[in-house]
């Protein structure tokens, strides 16, 4: 039991960040890893999206069954497509990705900005 403290502490400190507070880059870099790397999309959007969510893609529509169906399609329309982060800039309650997307792995892809804004952690 330990050792799992132990590796937690790291963890905690990594999201609290210096001033006590959350550390956005982290959560949204956590949030990348499980919706564009392990595609786990639906713990994604629960673990760090607000219920209000609101899409600003005009082809997605909002919360969570919205961006559901969007990668339902995705998933059946390009099945080997591909995601890789490339950047994440922070700024205070805002943070950036920058995403190279390929829709098959022939393709070249094309970038993907992200822009969040947090609250609360979410």
């Amino acid at each position: 039991m330990r050792r799992a403290t132990i590796l937690l502490l790291p963890f905690m400190a990594m999201m609290l960040g210096a001033a006590g507070g959350p550390d956005n880059r982290a959560i949204i870099t956590d949030f990348a890893r499980l919706f564009y790397t392990e595609r786990a999309v639906r713990i994604a959007f629960e673990t760090y999206v607000a219920p209000d969510y609101i899409q600003h893609n005009p082809n997605a529509p909002d919360g969570v069954d919205g961006v559901m169906g969007l990668i339902k399609f995705l998933k059946e329309k390009y099945p080997q497509r591909s995601s890789s982060i490339k950047r994440v800039m922070a700024d205070g309650d805002l943070v950036m990705l920058h995403v190279h997307a390929k829709p098959t792995p022939e393709e070249r892809g094309t970038a993907i900005v992200d822009i969040f804004r947090l609250e609360n952690g979410k």
